[in-house]
């Protein structure tokens, strides 16, 4: 993670990029690419592999700025910060042909600092649509939390068990503000505070501290996946939680004890294929919820809740030139 100074204090932009691609079987397994070919996938959008995990379906990659995951037929890759993840997507298109891809998803949600980005999600999806024919979705307001999504115009049927969770938090607070935000943090210090133990011990685990503050872990078994992002700084925290996990079924309370836990001020859930559903509580207030059908045949629904401030804040000081 590279920090960038933001007028009061060194800031690192938590939201996520993400693409997902389905393949043809015919072309054989995507991990038989090596990992030459990720290393210089993940070259490309100004991010590096820290470490990898691997079992008998799946390639988990540790990035500097996120998570790649690779299955036979499929992958996952998901960045923050700067990364230009627009030139990876284009970059493994240049490597199959159009006729043997079955879906692409390209996810970009809304940033703390859109104007320190590289591109936008409009140039993104222009040069995508040079090599690819698409159709760009918006699920939930401009002036509210909101995610893009760019995919392909093309009726395509997903696997019965293909359903993805996202949980993106914002602001984090109590104890987990006081405790992520402290340097010389480990990974038994964060593993310990997080308690997810309960829920996934038999998983495979990779994860990793970052310097000053930050925190990132992937986990797999057979084919599923996990993977949490910390971004803790105080004016721009952020945590984000996915898997493929189905949560209603398997690990029911889960995204409850996730928000027990970060206790965010403003929190989104992001739903493909299933529906996230949380413990009533008097705390907490949907904003808004959209819900579609995709023509590439997944049902999505975001969500957006904050909680309520009981307090009066003051407003913060800015240093400097903030650009």
């Amino acid at each position: 993670m590279t920090y960038t100074s933001w007028g009061w204090e060194l800031f690192f932009e938590g939201s996520e990029k993400k693409v997902e691609v389905i393949v043809k079987p015919e072309i054989g397994s995507l991990r038989d690419f090596g990992k030459d070919f990720w290393k210089d996938m993940v070259a490309r959008c100004n991010a590096t592999i820290l470490s990898e995990v691997s079992n008998e379906k799946c390639d988990a990659y540790l990035l500097s700025e996120s998570s790649l995951f690779v299955w036979d037929h499929s992958f996952l890759m998901i960045t923050c910060g700067s990364t230009m993840l627009i030139n990876s997507v284009q970059h493994f298109l240049g490597r199959v042909r159009r006729d043997e891809i079955e879906s692409i998803i390209y996810q970009r949600k809304n940033e703390y600092g859109p104007w320190l980005q590289k591109t936008s999600f409009a140039q993104d999806v222009e040069r995508l649509q040079t090599m690819v024919d698409g159709v760009s979705t918006r699920f939930g307001y401009l002036d509210e939390h909101h995610t893009y999504m760019f995919h392909l115009d093309k009726d395509f049927k997903p696997k019965t068990n293909d359903t993805t969770t996202e949980v993106l938090m914002y602001h984090i607070q109590g104890s987990a503000a006081e405790t992520l935000r402290c340097q010389n943090q480990t990974i038994d210090s964060v593993r310990k505070f997080m308690n997810l133990e309960d829920f996934f011990s038999d998983f495979q685990v990779d994860d990793f501290c970052f310097d000053p503050c930050g925190y990132s872990l992937n986990a797999i078994k057979d084919d599923k996946y996990v993977t949490i992002h910390v971004t803790p700084q105080e004016q721009s925290s952020y945590v984000s939680f996915e898997t493929n996990v189905n949560l209603q079924q398997d690990y029911p309370g889960l995204v409850d004890r996730l928000l027990e836990t970060f206790q965010p001020f403003s929190f989104d859930v992001v739903d493909f294929n299933t529906k996230t559903e949380l413990a009533p509580s008097g705390k907490m207030v949907k904003i808004n919820n959209f819900q579609d059908r995709l023509s590439c045949g997944y049902d999505v629904n975001f969500s957006h809740f904050i909680v309520p401030l009981d307090r009066i804040e003051k407003p913060t000081t800015i240093k400097g030139n903030i650009l």
